[in-house]
This record gives structure tokens, sequence and C-alpha cells, in this order.
């Protein structure tokens, strides 16, 4: 194997920064193929953290190629305080990141539409829940072929045409919502800020594409690396309360320019437990101080808001499902080690609606909100051994929780995580191998 796939298996957040970190022991490129700012992977690595938001989560492994697909959307601004942080602790030095020329540009009237589209719909009560930071307006830009990619950001003329032309078609739309209409200052100043990032951005740009294939050619071990989840997927999630692209496993094909007969094997993640960011329906969520236990247990805060998630029990008809969208071949366990201390632990292994028992959440998000979860329910345990290697070295109640998920997911695991930071992991498999 040598062309590995690692994407969330729900709606996102199930640790995928630190598989991904464990996996590039074994690669020579990290590629995130999709998203923007939206996303953050949070690494702890002897007991210190760093959180990403664009570069990928295979930088704290120097020397490893780290790649931004053409898929993305890229704030300039944002990756160039990234890399500052990641160069302040040693890291990215080397040249190793590498941006697509072909990646779209978030520009700030991309955030300002987004921040004023989520307002206006919250006073209607029909609010997504986006982080506001412009990604479904530079994908609909992208969409509409309007948008303004990284190698415009090496054109000045194309740039100042295009923001101008951006601004033109959005003014009515910014009037309609209630805010201010951008002036004639406002695009000359957003055009040369964008010049600015551009070129101190221009040492780590390039053909991305090309540069993927070429890996592949060689024979070297490529990860993909995705953002959100597959239940947040643009097509095949819950829409429309989802992101703006592919969060499938299919994404990185699009995103890198490779064909789908070069992906070796697809790795889902999930943690022992689910959680969402966002509205959008989400069956088995818990509510009072249930779910603010487990919120509190799980550090259970965005790490690109800072906003609460939403907590509840795992779901194993949405992770089927996300194993199916995906193809996923292998499932990691994340936070298992939260879980500790609960007397019982709850695990939803269908839905009821309409009188009928679905093993897959229902197509239309109003039945998945009217869907009633059916729980099984395992004994909890006390505390797991911080440096486990074996599923033997777990309690015999955890085991057989592990044991249950990956009976009723139809998937073997290929790691299980018992804490935060690398050494807390106990590695099953390996997906290059």
């Amino acid at each position: 194997m040598s062309v590995v796939i690692v994407v969330g298996a729900q709606w996102g957040d199930e640790g995928k920064g630190k598989v991904v970190d464990l996996f590039t022991e074994r690669a020579q490129v990290v590629v995130r193929y999709g998203g923007g700012a939206n996303a953050g992977h949070t690494l702890v690595i002897d007991g210190k953290k760093l959180v990403t938001h664009l570069v990928p989560s295979g930088v704290c492994h120097p020397g490893t190629s780290c790649v931004l697909g053409d898929g993305m959307v890229i704030d300039p601004h944002t990756l160039l305080e990234e890399i500052a942080e990641c160069q302040e602790r040693g890291l990215l030095m080397r040249n190793e990141l590498l941006i697509g020329l072909g990646a779209h540009v978030i520009l700030p009237y991309h955030k300002l539409l987004d921040g004023l589209r989520e307002d206006y719909s919250a006073k209607q009560g029909r609010a997504i829940g986006t982080t506001r930071r412009g990604i479904g307006p530079a994908y609909e830009a992208k969409a509409g072929r309007r948008g303004v990619r990284m190698r415009d950001l090496y054109k000045p003329e194309r740039l100042r045409a295009l923001v101008a032309a951006n601004i033109d078609e959005l003014s009515p739309v910014f009037a309609h919502l209630g805010g201010t209409v951008p002036t004639g200052d406002d695009v000359a100043r957003w055009v040369a800020d964008a010049l600015t990032a551009g070129e101190r951005l221009r040492p780590h740009t390039g053909d991305a594409g090309r540069h993927v294939a070429n890996a592949i050619a060689k024979g070297q071990h490529v990860l993909f690396e995705g953002a959100q989840g597959c239940l947040l997927d643009l097509d095949h999630g819950t829409y429309p309360y989802v992101t703006s692209s592919s969060t499938i496993a299919a994404g990185a094909c699009q995103s890198a320019g490779i064909g789908p007969t070069q992906i070796d094997a697809v790795v889902g993640i999930t943690k022992a437990y689910a959680t969402r960011v966002g509205e959008g329906p989400f069956p088995t969520e818990l509510f009072g101080a249930e779910g603010d236990k487990l919120r509190i247990a799980g550090g259970e805060f965005g790490a690109t808001t800072g906003r609460p998630r939403r907590c509840g029990w795992l779901d194993l008809p949405a992770l089927r499902m996300g194993v199916r969208l995906s193809g996923m071949q292998s499932l990691a366990l994340t936070k298992l080690d939260v879980l500790a201390g609960m007397p019982e632990v709850r695990v939803c292994v269908a839905y009821k609606l309409d009188g009928k028992e679905l093993d897959e959440p229902p197509t239309d998000p109003e039945d998945i909100a009217r869907a009633e979860p059916v729980y099984t329910s395992l004994p909890g345990w006390a505390k797991l051994p911080a440096h486990a290697h074996d599923v033997t070295d777990l309690p015999t109640a955890a085991r057989a929780y592990v044991e249950t998920i990956e009976r009723m997911a139809g998937v073997p695991f290929c790691l299980v995580s018992v804490g935060p930071d690398r050494s807390e992991t106990i590695r099953l498999t390996d997906p290059f191998a």
C-alpha cells in the first residue's frame, strides 16, 4: 500500500489530526484535500498542543512534504499566521509546504457575506451554523466560475478585475442582507493585501497535482487528509446542514487530480461517542448535565471557533453510512478514554422511523430529526492504561465496547487511541503495509 486516505466517519471533529500525525511517520507526502480554515486539527505531542487549520497534520514530521490541494479554499492571511506559528516551533523550515496554484482564495468579502447570510438566516430560524470563515461563498464563487485562485495573486490586473466584478455582482446581496456595500476603497485595500500575501506565499506555491502524481509514480507513501466528516459532504451529507465541499474519500481524487485506481486504502476516524457542530439533526444528542459532562470530559469545544460541540452517544447507523460513502476498509477509534468512569455506555444500533427499523440514516434531514434511536447498553470501565500496547491491555468492559463497535460497523479497527498524546495509542495494523 502506498496511497492512503484518512477521512472523518461522521460529522467531523473525530480526531483526524492525531491519526494523520501518527500515520505520517510512514508517509513522504501528506495532502490536505478539501475545506478551508473552518477545519481545526489538534495535535498533542510530548504534552504540547498545536492546532492546524490549513496546514496538513503531518507538519510535525520535518522533511515530510505538506500539500494544500487544489480542492481547498485558502485564506492567505490565516495561512501566513499558521506558517509563522509552525516555524516558531522549528517546523516547515525545509521548504516542505506546497500550495496548489489552483486552490481558491478566501477574501474579506467572502467572510462578510458568510456572516451576513448566517445572521439573516438566524432571524428566520434557518441558520446553518457556519464558522463565518467565508468557506461557502468562496466555493459558491468557484462553482459560479468567478472565483479567485492562488495563481491570480500573481496577476495584479486580473485580480483587480476579478474582485471588482465580484463586488459589483454581490453589492445588491450585501444591501438585501442589511450589510454595508463595499466601496472602491475597500476593493483597492483588499486587492493590495491579497497581492502582498501572495508574494509572501509565492515560494510555497506550485503544481500540487503534478507533485502528488510524481510522488505516487515513485512509489512514495502518500497520505490524504480530509476535513470535517462524511455526513457533512455537500452531495451525500445531511443537506443543507453540510459544508460546501466533498468530504468523502472521493474528494481526494478530485482535489489532487488523480484517478480512483491509485488509492490503496481508506481509513475512517470515529470517536467512541458522537459530536456535531452547528445546526442539523443529531438523533443521539445528550442534553443537560449528561451532555455537559461528556463535553467537558472530552474537551469538546471547536478548535477553530471555540464553540461547544453537541455531544451524544455513538451513532452506528451514521457510522455505517460513513463507511459506505467512503469505502472504508478500516477504522481508527479515538477518545475511548473520555468514556472512562461512566457506569454504563450506550450505543445507538438502529433508528425507528414510522414503525420501521433502519440501519442507516434516512436521506431527508427532517426524517433524521424524527427518527428514534434504538440503544444497546454496555457496562462502563473505571480507567484506561495510558500506555496500553494491545487491545488485550484494556479493561474487559472497554475491550467489549471496542469489539461491539467493530462487529456492528462491519469494519476492523487499525488503531485505538486511549489518550491525546502520540504515545497513548494502540496500533493494530499499518495502513501502508
